[in-house]
């Protein structure tokens, strides 16, 4: 059993649960914030809380790529929701993290008649169309970790506030390198929409007084591929021999960086945090070459994309803020502004409480 720590994530603010994360989760707006395009954010049609849930419901999740062990996790946790309400889930998606590559799995899924697609954008603008023609279909869309522009879906599920999992990371880091040095982002691909928010929102808290010694030398592109983010991370310590510190907000960059590192005479003197699963990072974080990092749990944004998604199908919720629906055990939830549904804030893991996870 998955056993959350009651230690609270050390954080410069508080963390609301108004991801997020995940995710997943990544101006002025602080939440769900996309990139570029543009237009009204569809609904669903008029509402009925009342309504029950639809039997035989058939949903697909489609993630950034599949065989990504987050993932792997969160859909899952997805496929698990919609066989609590008597659907079929299912995961498809590209081995590679593209958006080109995500088109022609929901051009397919729109044929097919799903009911619902539950879709981690790999960019914000390009999946959209897609998207739209699967909605004129009927076909509810689902954002999940990582949001479309507003029209190119009904729901954001966001793993945590963007903001607070921009800013907590660079704070994390800085007291591991004592607020002074230079620092590097090596991040997924580079228009994910979640991963540019946190970004964003990491410069904004490095221009802050207490981080005039620390210096962002470097936003490094592993396009979520182990050899490639272990490539990069050997590149950023070539280029920049005084790098204190890297941060990771990709599952898969932080653990082929922190792969890397445990092999090099860096181990201990470069510090690393990021996003990760503490499967992933357990023997990085006993063996000294992680001290923290963070992650909300997988299974859990998954598993809450999935009953906003079979709500959405049964009518009812329209994707407008204020309404409410049951989400299994995660309990009432509440749709907010822009149609974003927070699933709560990231933990920090440690040598003193990462035996207490197992995902």
């Amino acid at each position: 059993m998955i056993r959350f720590s009651s230690r609270p994530a050390v954080f410069g603010l508080a963390v609301t649960t108004a991801l997020t994360v995940l995710v997943t989760a990544c101006g002025g707006t602080t939440k769900g914030e996309v990139q570029g395009g543009g237009g009204a954010r569809p609904t669903a049609g008029k509402a009925d809380p009342n309504a029950p849930i639809k039997k035989g419901l058939k949903i697909a999740f489609l993630p950034k790529q599949v065989n990504n062990p987050y993932f792997t996790i969160a859909d899952k946790g997805g496929t698990d929701a919609v066989a609590e309400v008597d659907g079929t889930g299912k995961e498809v998606g590209p081995s590679d993290a593209s958006a080109s590559s995500q088109v022609s799995y929901i051009n397919t899924l729109t044929q097919q008649q799903q009911d619902a697609i539950v879709i981690s954008a790999n960019d914000p603008n390009a999946v959209v169309p897609a998207l739209k023609q699967a909605m004129s279909r009927g076909i509810k869309v689902v954002t999940y970790d990582s949001d479309t522009t507003p029209e190119g879906r009904h729901v954001f599920v966001n793993q945590a506030s963007a903001e607070d999992i921009g800013r907590s990371q660079v704070q994390l880091l800085a007291k591991q390198i004592g607020y002074k040095g230079e620092i590097a982002i090596l991040s997924a691909t580079p228009n994910a929409t979640n991963q540019n928010t946190w970004i964003k929102y990491m410069k904004d808290e490095l221009s802050k007084p207490e981080y005039k010694d620390m210096e962002l030398v470097k936003v490094a592109y592993g396009n979520d591929d182990d050899q490639k983010s272990f490539q990069e991370t050997q590149g950023l310590l070539k280029s920049y021999p005084n790098l204190k510190g890297i941060i990771s907000p990709t599952t898969v960059g932080v653990a082929a960086a922190a792969r890397y590192l445990s092999g090099s005479p860096y181990k201990g003197k470069v510090k690393l945090t990021g996003l990760g699963t503490p499967n992933q990072m357990r023997k990085f974080v006993k063996d000294g070459t992680v001290e923290a990092f963070e992650l909300w749990k997988p299974g859990d944004l998954g598993y809450l994309a999935g009953y906003t998604a079979a709500a959405l199908a049964s009518g009812q919720i329209s994707g407008a803020e204020g309404e409410k629906f049951n989400a299994g055990r995660l309990g009432e939830r509440t749709i907010g502004k822009n149609g974003e549904i927070i699933l709560g804030p990231p933990t920090v893991f440690d040598k003193d409480n990462i035996n207490d996870f197992d995902f």
